[in-house]
């Protein structure tokens, strides 16, 4: 078992962290956030239990920096100077993520995750981090002058993302690789502009109405 050392970059204090989450991570994935417990993640890691909750305090902060830490690996927040570019790059790399059967675990696990105060906390966080870090791309947005100053960066992050993770909690189906331009597109421009044109209508006569007089 190891105990912490300095905490000197990527010293004894990182290799620690990283045996510590990378167990998590594992684990979660096996068990999901319900039946994980330290003491499993102490003998993964080798590391002690009491070492654990000295640097994380308890389960669920654990849990979350494991996910915070695979989510921010898993999905950079693009900045390439243009708004729908970036949340094309945003979505598309959520959508692979949630492709794999770590990503697909991890959300169907917090949204099974229960509702005591602890668990809820732990969610809550984990959800105001992620959309803190992705609303940098709407505020940037903002500052383009490509959106008003009256958007709200969670609520369009939000909008974007959840249909995505409706499909992979609720209906469980295959995400299209063409999805992600799709819904930007649809939040940009709205339903109406990215249909396709109805057709004229006739009478039984076959005359076209915009020709009647």
């Amino acid at each position: 078992m190891t105990e912490p050392g300095n905490r000197r970059p990527g010293g004894r204090s990182a290799r620690v962290r990283r045996a510590v989450l990378d167990a998590t991570l594992d684990l979660l994935h096996t068990h999901g956030m319900d039946g994980l417990t330290v003491a499993d993640v102490s003998a993964r890691a080798e590391v002690h239990e009491t070492t654990i909750y000295r640097r994380w305090g308890t389960r669920e902060n654990l849990m979350i920096d494991a996910l915070l830490e695979d989510a921010e690996e898993s999905l950079p927040i693009p900045d390439t100077g243009s708004l729908r570019d970036d949340l094309i790059g945003y979505l598309t790399s959520l959508a692979v993520y949630l492709g794999t059967p770590r990503g697909n675990d991890f959300d169907r696990a917090l949204a099974a995750a229960g509702d005591d105060p602890a668990a809820s906390a732990a969610r809550n966080h984990y959800w105001n981090t992620r959309y803190a870090r992705s609303g940098h791309i709407i505020t940037r947005a903002i500052d383009r002058g490509e959106l008003p100053d009256t958007t709200d960066p969670r609520q369009t992050v939000e909008m974007l993302v959840a249909p995505l993770h409706f499909k992979v909690v609720l209906t469980r189906e295959p995400l299209d690789p063409n999805l992600p331009a799709r819904l930007v597109d649809t939040l940009l421009h709205g339903i109406a502009a990215t249909q396709p044109a109805p057709m004229t209508t006739t009478r039984t006569t076959g005359i076209s109405e915009s020709m009647r007089p």
